[in-house]
């Protein structure tokens, strides 16, 4: 599917279409988890926030801990 960002104020919006919602079973009080790895973005429903802090903490570590080997790796 490709889709184009449209103008929201200041901002840019992507529409999603209902069907799309309606399978993932996400609607407009579903938190969503952004994020990118510099290419690309990743767009995923918060479903226990206990376990995504638990995750966030540990690439937290883990980037502290080898982040430059990381991106020399990735280079």
């Amino acid at each position: 599917m490709i889709k184009k960002l449209t103008r929201h104020g200041n901002s840019m919006a992507l529409v999603i279409e209902k069907g799309v919602l309606d399978l993932l079973d996400i609607d407009d009080k579903t938190p969503l988890d952004i994020s990118t790895d510099g290419k690309i973005l990743l767009i995923s429903p918060v479903r226990d926030e206990k376990r995504s802090r638990r995750f966030e903490a540990a690439l937290e570590k883990v980037n502290k801990k080898y982040g430059r080997a990381l991106k020399r790796l990735a280079s």
